[in-house]
């Protein structure tokens, strides 16, 4: 477990090295967040209990998902493109011989980048919008503490869905359209546009059984202490459930693709 955790230490600390692109990032999205604030603000003055969210709610729904965006992956900018890179030119044969498990050390990776970018570029955001806005924060030690180990499930079900997706690059010249597809699926069924109570009847029901709802809408909702007692229990369960049923599947995959793995291009 020594080499996992350095291997975390050593993702952190790439990522913290990105200085001018962390503090585009932070302005990307403080930005952005003001435009879906105000857009928020709009809907909710004309429906105000929209999806059971009051304003204040929908408001810190819109800035904790800013500051959420990047430690999730929920727009890509991870671990996948540079794993689809190395299956496609060879490289994933120098990886295997590691004495080290291949779904581990990635695993590792990204928490270690999701970790720097919740710091580097969650804090910012937030206090912006904290600033500008009424949000409902709670201030419950124990709440948040509560969000943190929602935040971590959730970047383990991202990293497991995005593990797969990568693992496509085995059977696929390119493997770009299987990764943007899936940046699509993720940010419409995580909530991040939309809480995903909005949506109505059988299609919101099935949205929030899916795993994206455990990257983002369940983490805030936690924050938002929506869930209480056996709910809690079970919305931590959701996100563990997922991680551990698409870790497997992930595990199963790479071993499929690696008992004969074809390096493309020669």
């Amino acid at each position: 477990m020594r080499l996992y955790a350095a291997v975390a230490v050593s993702g952190f600390r790439r990522h913290a090295t990105y200085r001018v692109a962390t503090a585009a990032g932070v302005f990307t999205n403080t930005v952005f967040g003001f435009i879906l604030a105000y857009t928020f603000i709009a809907l909710w003055d004309e429906r105000p209990h929209l999806g059971g969210y009051d304003q204040g709610q929908a408001l810190t729904f819109v800035w904790v998902g800013q500051a959420l965006l990047a430690a999730v992956s929920l727009m890509g900018g991870g671990f996948e493109q540079e794993l689809q890179e190395r299956i496609r030119n060879g490289d994933i044969a120098v990886d295997l011989y590691r004495p080290a498990d291949l779904q581990l050390w990635w695993l590792s990776a990204d928490l270690g980048r999701a970790g720097f970018q919740l710091l580097g570029r969650g804090v910012v955001p937030l206090a912006a919008g904290a600033l500008c806005f009424e949000l409902t924060l709670p201030t419950a030690p124990l709440r948040w503490l509560l969000f943190l180990c929602a935040v971590t499930l959730a970047v383990v079900v991202g990293f497991a869905l995005r593990y797969l997706m990568a693992l496509g690059a085995f059977w696929l010249l390119d493997n770009a359209g299987v990764l943007m597809v899936g940046q699509l699926l993720s940010l419409f069924f995580s909530g991040m546009l939309l809480p995903l109570t909005v949506f109505p009847g059988t299609f919101g029901d099935v949205a929030q059984a899916l795993p994206w709802a455990a990257v983002f809408q369940v983490p805030v909702d936690v924050l938002l202490g929506r869930y209480a007692g056996t709910g809690l229990a079970g919305a931590l369960g959701f996100q563990a459930g997922w991680a551990a049923l698409l870790l497997a599947l992930g595990r199963l995959t790479q071993a499929r693709a690696t008992r004969k793995a074809v390096v493309q291009g020669g």
